[in-house]
């Protein structure tokens, strides 16, 4: 039987079509959207993009974003190239230590100073100079809590007593012993669990309280009578630079300094009194506080850009109404991620306790999502420019964390919500 061959040019064959032919009852073209059955190579499912962007997507958990307005631009600048020794250099450091005073509310029993290292500086210089005089109980649930609990151990060779808890929980705070020195993160950044208040911390403790209040400061309300020791650094809910850590030290911390020697040697950068002299029985005292590390007399050469960046913040937040203006902005953008979360089953909180959740370092889990699916989430957000750097920390559950300091805006949370469903959809599917 022969095979019927068409003419040449003949387009309409109903079973083997000719090079060329585009309409085929059974195969779809290779441009075709619209089949109902087999999809076309280039139709897509991707969900569609939001309209509307945050205006500014900055939701990092540090270095955070930058004050409403900022420029580097309005910076003061007459410093800069000029010795932080001269006059013009005391004068702003002194300003940057009135004004942090000033906003924190902090009472003239404490003292505030600028030091080197960030938050992880200022913290390990506390722990350096004071521990060892007495126990220690360390507190941990998040990991840069487990990282003192590791100074401790392995650096200092002390035996803390540890109190652990899961990211997103705390551990029971009325079983602390308040004879021990005891450490502990106000605001876990890395779990978004917190302390609820500063209730559990005696009046009448023997141990020295030891906060690490980086993502607490400016955001809460902080019981300074209850606070020996409080390091931060500017760069999270100011919104500043990194690199530079403030140490607050109240009454008893100065005691503590002015009257034990630790047994190891401490660095230049971590000395915080003068030398240690023999007392009348031939035993080993503390020197005398170093008071121009609290004036504005630095331990070593500070960055006066970073200064000036941390100026023109606190400034900021005094025109927007000091301490309660950020509590109440902080408080906000909680307030409208909560919505965002609420209205999603496939999102949840980190922290399922309100009481003792952040509300600035907010963590979310992602249903059913592993490493590789948050990486690619955020991933898809910052190429879009809808959000940066949302993924939850390295050592934490695989989830979101999302900034929620004064320095965001509470639109752009609100804007946030439909750019997570899109980033969902996306990866899913």
């Amino acid at each position: 039987m022969s095979i019927p061959v068409p003419p040449k040019g003949a387009t309409s064959h109903p079973s083997i079509p000719p090079k060329g032919a585009t309409s085929h009852p059974s195969i779809p073209a290779t441009r075709a959207t619209s089949h109902p059955s087999i999809p076309a190579t280039r139709a897509t499912s991707h969900p569609s993009m939001p309209d509307t962007k945050p205006a500014r997507p900055f939701f990092s958990s540090g270095p955070c974003a930058k004050p409403p307005g900022y420029s580097p631009s309005k910076l003061a600048t007459e410093c800069l190239g000029r010795s932080h020794r001269a006059k013009i250099g005391k004068t702003r450091l002194a300003l940057c230590l009135d004004l942090m005073r000033e906003v924190l509310g902090l009472p003239d029993t404490h003292r505030i100073g600028i030091v080197p290292g960030s938050d992880t500086g200022a913290f390990e210089m506390a722990m350096w100079t004071m521990l060892g005089a007495r126990g220690v109980t360390a507190l941990a649930w998040e990991s840069f809590g487990e990282g003192w609990v590791t100074d401790a151990v392995k650096q200092l060779k002390l035996d803390p007593t540890v109190m652990r808890a899961d990211y997103g929980m705390v551990p029971d705070l009325d079983k602390v012993d308040w004879d021990d020195d005891v450490l502990f993160t106000w605001n876990g950044t890395t779990s978004g669990a917190r302390v609820p208040d500063g209730e559990w911390i005696p009046d009448d403790r023997r141990g020295l309280s030891f906060a690490d209040a980086t993502s607490a400061v400016f955001a809460y309300d902080i019981p300074w009578a209850k606070i020996d020791v409080a390091t931060f650094s500017w760069q999270k809910v100011l919104g500043g630079e990194g690199g530079h850590g403030v140490l607050i030290l109240g009454p008893r911390a100065v005691e503590r300094l002015e009257s034990y020697t630790p047994s190891w040697p401490l660095p230049k950068v971590f000395r915080l009194t003068g030398a240690a002299k023999t007392d009348a029985a031939g035993g080993i005292v503390g020197g005398k506080l170093a008071e121009g590390v609290f004036k504005g007399e630095t331990i070593n050469t500070p960055s006066m850009l970073a200064v000036e960046d941390a100026i023109f913040a606190l400034e900021w937040a005094k025109s927007i109404g000091g301490l309660e203006g950020l509590k109440a902005r902080c408080t906000a953008n909680a307030e409208a991620l909560d919505k965002i979360v609420a209205h999603r089953p496939w999102l949840g909180h980190l922290a399922p306790d309100k009481g003792t959740r952040s509300k600035t370092s907010v963590c979310l889990t992602v249903e059913g999502a592993d490493e590789a699916f948050i990486k690619a989430f955020a991933g898809a957000l910052e190429k879009a420019g809808a959000a940066y750097d949302i993924a939850g920390y390295r050592d934490a559950p695989p989830g979101l964390r999302i900034w929620c300091g004064a320095t965001v805006d509470s639109a752009d949370i609100a804007a946030l919500g439909p750019w997570l469903d899109w980033a969902y959809e996306t990866v899913k599917g």
